[in-house]
């Protein structure tokens, strides 16, 4: 079960032991890995992606709502923006122009011959709110919105590929620190040997019974490991730092622990053709086969006519007087003139799917491969590690028949310290070989899906 681990940070135990000492935390395999799949800048940055294509689906959903607009002008010109001249007379007949001159005074029938000017809308305002239903889009936007909810899934399946990647990293740093940690064990261990031989030649060596010599490669020896342990001191702390910063840990006082198992891999063992499916590498291009259909689909759309319906309520006083009025209306759009390259985007776009198609066959085949070179490493890794269990042995009994034999006086101090040399090559190779082991396992595990 999972579990996490916010409780680790920066919590610093002391204990007292003949006065005050920081006390190291110790962590598992899975509070590494919790840690660094809940503080990775890699995790981190993939969930907003997932946050922004959320987003986009809810922004694509509102197209299928209507669009509403709103307007509005106010303006004022140095002269009507309408104007035009009248004349009267030329639009009086005969008779008419008898009949006013026999009943209008002379004041009124000389303005009638006269021509006059108009002007109108030399301000005003106008204001309008508009809202327009898609009826038909050519299908834009039921495609637009599957294609967001592919963009949603895909982002999804882009934050497993990051935790897969950032758990390998993870694993990987701290096997570096388990393989480093056992190999100071080892010198420990080697140093303890060194420590008794150097303690018996010594006596030999004053008791007249071993030559001088011996005790200088002893002491040899003993510098060649002290070196070493620097060396590997070093390469804790540095690994411990990088570990730290990949998985947020707040110091770097801490040790790993790990229970070793060496059972068998064969009940890992899946049958690939099955698996496929669960990769996520195979649902992603699976996902880009859709996207690419879709986005055929919606080149299509724009290239067929879209309808709407909408109504709208409008003010105006152009006239000098307030006037308002509301209308329904129908729109459509037919992109007579998009038909030309539009042929050429479809058969494009068309082409891109077939392409998404053959790089979904192809890659299908590839992971194929891979899971069975996973499957191969696994295999190959653990066979390894069965042989070094032997070398060990091996070299144990080496060493002791040595040990004997030079107390026995019948080999030399060289052919003892190869042995306890061997010894410790077989101890770290050993533990070199398990932390490669593990790593295999867990790439075969990510290969199939699990």
């Amino acid at each position: 079960m999972t579990r996490h681990i916010l409780y680790i940070f920066c919590i610093t135990l002391t204990a007292t032991f003949s006065g005050r000492m920081s006390a190291q935390q110790i962590y598992t395999l899975e509070q590494i890995l919790d840690s660094a799949r809940n503080n990775n800048i890699s995790i981190r940055q993939a969930k907003l992606n997932i946050e922004q294509a959320r987003e986009q689906k809810k922004e694509a959903f509102t197209k299928y709502f209507p669009t509403v607009s709103g307007t509005g002008l106010w303006f004022n010109a140095n002269k009507g923006m309408a104007q035009m001249d009248i004349d009267p007379s030329k639009s009086i007949s005969p008779e008419l122009a008898l009949a006013l001159s026999q009943s209008l005074p002379a004041e009124a029938l000389a303005a009638l011959a006269s021509p006059f000017g108009i002007s109108m809308m030399k301000n005003g305002a106008i204001a309008g709110i508009t809202a327009i239903q898609p009826v038909f889009a050519g299908g834009q936007i039921v495609n637009g919105n599957k294609l967001a909810a592919i963009g949603e899934e895909a982002s999804g399946l882009q934050l497993n590929l990051a935790e897969n990647e950032v758990t390998k990293t993870a694993e990987q740093y701290f096997w570096q620190i388990v393989t480093l940690q056992e190999k100071m064990k080892t010198i420990n261990h080697v140093d303890s040997l060194l420590a008794t031989i150097h303690h018996d030649v010594d006596i030999a060596v004053k008791a007249g019974v071993a030559l001088r010599n011996d005790l200088l490669q002893v002491q040899l020896r003993q510098n060649e490991v002290e070196s070493q342990r620097l060396k590997l001191q070093n390469g804790i702390s540095l690994v411990k730092m990088i570990l730290s910063q990949y998985c947020g840990i707040c110091d770097t006082a801490f040790s790993v622990a790990y229970q070793m198992d060496t059972t068998s891999p064969i009940t890992l063992k899946q049958n690939h053709q099955q698996a496929l499916p669960n990769t996520t590498e195979y649902q992603l291009l699976t996902k880009q086969v859709e996207a690419a259909r879709l986005q055929h689909k919606m080149e299509i759309g724009k290239n067929l006519p879209s309808v709407g319906v909408g109504a709208g309520y409008n003010y105006h006083n152009l006239l000098e007087k307030d006037h308002s009025f509301g209308m329904v209306f129908a729109t459509i759009s037919i992109p007579i003139s998009e038909w030309w390259g539009g042929a050429h985007a479809i058969k494009r776009k068309k082409i891109e799917a077939q392409k998404a198609v053959e790089q979904l066959q192809d890659n299908a085949e590839m992971l194929t491969i891979r899971m069975q070179k996973a499957w191969n490493d696994v295999v190959e890794a653990y066979q390894q590690l069965g042989i070094a269990q032997r070398s060990i042995e091996q070299a144990e009994e080496n060493l002791r028949i040595h040990q004997n034999t030079y107390r026995a006086g019948t080999s030399t101090m060289s052919n003892l310290l190869e042995a306890q040399l061997l010894y410790q090559q077989a101890l770290d190779k050993k533990i070199d070989l398990y932390a490669d082991y593990q790593n295999k396992l867990l790439e075969y595990k990510q290969a199939i899906g699990q």
